[in-house]
């Protein structure tokens, strides 16, 4: 088998490799550095000795202050064949060139599942008293090709990172996330997956008057502040407006459908507010934001189910809700969010989590040190 050659390709060659797979992360289309300006944006690209484009991996470098070095970041990437029976095929020129490139350790996240739980394990996990994380529930299924590449890139030297603060809501991307399948699914059968108390929700927001309506550049503003409104009541450090401005430009620039905003209204007034991404097959629910004025009238259900009606027509294969807590416990306030999305059917996914590879141990370590700090 011929090694596979790297280099820096252009953003179009870049998105043309996405658009021919089903899934990739949003976080590793080209456009998406644009949404990061404190790092540097580069995209790699795999080719066989024939000159195909087999993959490609979008880098992030965050420069260290006075020092020119960098942490090379591929989030939720590359998008390669990572069961390939040799990985290090793969990732060997990747660490060779990132080192060129003046990285002092690389990041990834492998999007690589490893078990999931059905909503009814999750909803039996959160009413076992015993059951403090999801990840000592009994799952509904193991992916053992995930434990096999799990076993592959520690022998090669990476390191799996411990998830810190609030599990799926930590430093980096999430581990564990809920996901709706849709595949093969009508949109009947995607309802009559949701429990009743979202269906009655749904019926009630309808009822009382609810419009989902979507929004463009121009309400991000009134999206923005109900997202301030709900970081302070869940304790969440905002993301400031000219981030989401940035986002919309980007995305929609590269693809207008990458990017969507919905908005629920009721009487004149906006109660809920949500960014979609797409790419491929694969649709998240982003960014929420809400008031807990008129909750009564169930803005939330309303809106989550017309983005789910609209990812069924563009064909989606699933609809991602994105990070979920571990902790089980009626103490974390996470919990409810959780419960929220486990009432939307579908199943709790566990990832291979994010993985680093030090090509300077100090520098490494150092950035350890800061990271606990923080």
């Amino acid at each position: 088998m011929t090694d596979l050659r790297l280099r820096p390709i252009t953003p179009a060659e870049h998105l043309a490799f996405i658009a021919t797979r089903a899934s990739a992360s949003h976080m590793q289309v080209p456009s998406w550095g644009e949404v990061k300006p404190d790092w540097r944006a580069e995209s790699l690209g795999w080719f066989e000795g024939s000159g195909e484009l087999v993959g490609v991996g979008l880098v992030l470098y965050r420069p260290v202050p006075k020092l020119k070095k960098y942490l090379a970041y591929l989030p939720e990437g590359p998008v390669i064949d990572w069961h390939a029976a040799d990985l290090d095929r793969w990732l060997d020129p990747m660490l060779a060139h990132l080192k060129s490139q003046g990285a002092f350790t690389v990041k990834m996240g492998p999007p690589v599942v490893v078990r999931r739980w059905s909503a009814d394990a999750v909803k039996a996990a959160i009413a076992d008293p015993d059951a403090r994380r999801l990840r000592d529930a009994e799952p509904t299924s193991y992916e053992p090709r995930g434990y096999e590449i799990a076993d592959r890139l520690r022998r090669a030297g990476w390191q799996q990172t411990e998830p810190g603060g609030e599990e799926g809501f930590a430093a980096g991307q999430p581990r564990y996330v809920f996901q709706v399948p849709f595949a093969g699914r009508s949109l009947d059968d995607i309802h009559r997956g949701l429990n009743q108390q979202w269906r009655r929700n749904i019926k009630k927001a309808e009822k009382s008057g609810v419009k989902v309506v979507r929004g463009g550049y121009d309400e991000l503003p009134a999206f923005y502040e109900l997202y301030a409104e709900t970081a302070e009541r869940d304790r969440f450090i905002p993301r400031p407006l000219p981030y989401f401005q940035r986002m919309w430009t980007a995305l929609t620039t590269e693809n207008p459908d990458r990017m969507r905003l919905y908005l629920a209204h009721h009487d004149g007034d906006i109660l809920a507010a949500a960014t979609m991404l797409t790419v491929g097959q694969h649709v998240w629910y982003s960014y929420g934001a809400s008031t807990s004025r008129r909750r009564e009238v169930q803005p939330n259900n309303a809106m989550q189910w017309q983005m789910m009606t609209d990812a069924h027509q563009l064909g989606a294969a699933v609809y991602d809700f994105r990070g979920i807590t571990d902790t089980l416990e009626e103490s974390n306030h996470l919990l409810g969010l959780l419960r929220f999305k486990a009432g939307a059917g579908g199943e709790a996914v566990e990832y291979l989590g994010e993985w680093d590879f030090p090509l300077n141990r100090l520098l490494h370590k150092a950035l350890d040190l800061y990271m606990a700090r923080r």
